[in-house]
């Protein structure tokens, strides 16, 4: 049988915070690899 845990507010909102943090770095990553993606693609721009 599972325990439910039940956690506090400064608990949840850490939760949320690194959650948000975790979500913004992925995004970044995204942006960057379709950044050289692109520039790759485009000839001379690397240059």
């Amino acid at each position: 049988m599972i325990e439910k845990v039940d956690l506090t507010d400064a608990q949840r909102k850490s939760r949320r915070n690194r959650s948000i943090a975790i979500a913004v770095a992925l995004g970044a990553l995204v942006v960057i690899f379709y950044a050289v993606t692109i520039i790759k693609m485009v000839p001379g721009a690397a240059q």
